[in-house]
């Protein structure tokens, strides 16, 4: 007789097992399990979130306004930056480790049934959390699409309204070596006859094309909504409704008016099943948060946490940093996945840093620190990067050493900047938001246990 696993850590370590690839593009597993689990949204209205950046940000902006406007709310959102539980979340709050369990159990009886299909880490894991969201009586479920979109696990459900964020090149092996090829795989996240929202203002022809082709309601920044405003307030204009005296959203970054006009246009195409009010939009926008998203942490020094680690997120982020006014140093704590494009990564963010710490990641996938740092003085040598006279560069065990490393080198009035991969920027959240107090001296926040519904 099977043994199942009995915690939340056992059934993720289970996971990891079952298939030989951590990533299997194909839409047929967990097509065939979802039908065999019955997993449905029936009379719940879907938004589906799928682009390059600003997924997760669309996501938390969605879930906050419709919160505000007295919804009860399920997410999807990935990855995890400390705890996997993160990534279900119920009325503004984190599931709890402890109801997760039933809902794995229930795919790996599923799984069982067909024989022990081998599932991806990302699978299971998916519908897992599609079923303890389907458990549940929410107004709006927003699931955010993982990789690509015609054969992410997540499009296995039917979404009421699509929503495509911006679209740059990432994970060219999956999607295609151009923004074509992957606007063409972010477009089959749409539906026949159903709205989709594209809040890239410069989106590639391919959705359209798309929408064109099956018959869905294409919603286009600059054509059927825009947004207009200057350094007090913004206005948004839709088809048929607008907004105006908005303030800014609470999440720091130039592409954020982006997100949150794409979100309003969600709403708009949803406003005969999920009808909001102005004031819902105001406060929802002035309450969001999502940590590693251009975080930024008040302190001596100032520091700042952001998971970019493309170059169109890294672009944003160099604009960002160099928005927020003069600081006489500014360190880095860098760890990446080795497949990403470096080079570029480097290029683009090098004339800001002044010191670099790079550092291991806890993956297979990740790069290690020393091959961080030949790559950074590889390319250094060779011109290709502009870098401050003066610089420094180290390499560390782990994220949390490396912030410490930078602290204990930077004076007060300098900044450090916490960036890359997820497990970069949760590498030094795992014992709550660090409080930096100055050259030596850092502590952080105490870590709040998320709240189960």
């Amino acid at each position: 007789m099977t043994v199942l696993p009995t915690t939340l850590e056992q059934w993720l370590s289970h996971c990891e097992r079952l298939h030989p690839k951590e990533i299997d593009m194909t839409l047929a597993r967990v097509q065939h399990l979802r039908d065999i689990m019955g997993l449905r949204f029936e009379d719940t209205p879907v938004v589906m979130v799928a682009g390059t950046n600003g997924k997760g940000s669309t996501c938390a902006m969605l879930e906050s306004i419709a919160l505000q406007a007295g919804y009860r709310v399920g997410l999807y959102i990935k990855p995890h930056l400390v705890h996997f539980q993160e990534r279900c979340r119920v009325g503004g709050a984190p599931v709890s480790a402890e109801s997760l369990l039933p809902h794995f159990e229930a795919v790996e009886k599923a799984r069982a049934a067909v024989g022990g299909l081998a599932l991806t880490y990302f699978e299971f894991t998916t519908l897992a959390i599609l079923s303890r969201l389907a458990a549940e009586p929410l107004d709006l479920v927003i699931l955010e699409v993982g990789l690509g979109g015609r054969l992410d696990a997540v499009n296995c459900i039917d979404a009421d309204c699509s929503v495509i964020t911006s679209i740059d090149l990432d994970h060219t092996e999956f999607l295609g070596p151009d923004r074509e090829s992957v606007g063409r795989e972010k477009a089959h996240i749409m539906r026949a006859g159903r709205p989709v929202v594209c809040s890239d203002p410069m989106a590639p022809a391919s959705i359209a094309a798309y929408a064109a082709q099956i018959g869905a309601d294409l919603r286009q920044l600059g054509r059927d909504f825009s947004y207009s405003g200057d350094r007090q307030q913004w206005q948004w204009v839709g088809r048929s409704k607008r907004f105006s005296g908005l303030a800014y959203p609470s999440l720091r970054g130039v592409n954020q008016l982006l997100n949150a006009a794409g979100v309003l246009a969600v709403f708009e195409a949803l406003h005969e099943r999920l009808p909001i009010s102005a004031q819902a939009v105001r406060a929802g926008l002035a309450l969001v948060e999502l940590p590693g998203r251009f975080q930024v942490v008040p302190g001596q020094p100032a520091l700042v946490l952001d998971v970019a680690h493309n170059p169109h997120a890294i672009a944003a982020l160099a604009q960002n940093l160099d928005q927020m006014g003069f600081f006489p140093r500014t360190h880095a704590v860098f760890g990446a996945m080795a497949d990403k494009d470096l080079a570029e990564i480097l290029a683009r963010i090098a004339p800001l840093i002044d010191s670099w710490h790079f550092c291991d990641l806890p993956l297979p996938r990740a790069a290690t620190a020393a091959a961080l740092a030949e790559r950074f003085e590889s390319l250094r040598a060779s011109g290709a990067l502009k870098t401050p006279a003066e610089l420094r560069t180290q390499c560390h065990a782990d994220p949390a050493q490396a912030l410490a490393a930078a602290v204990a080198a930077a004076d007060p009035a300098d900044r450090i900047l916490v960036f890359g991969s997820f497990y970069t920027v949760g590498g030094v959240l795992k014992q709550g938001v660090p409080r930096l107090g100055g050259a030596g001296g850092a502590s952080p926040a105490p870590a709040q246990p998320p709240a189960a519904p």
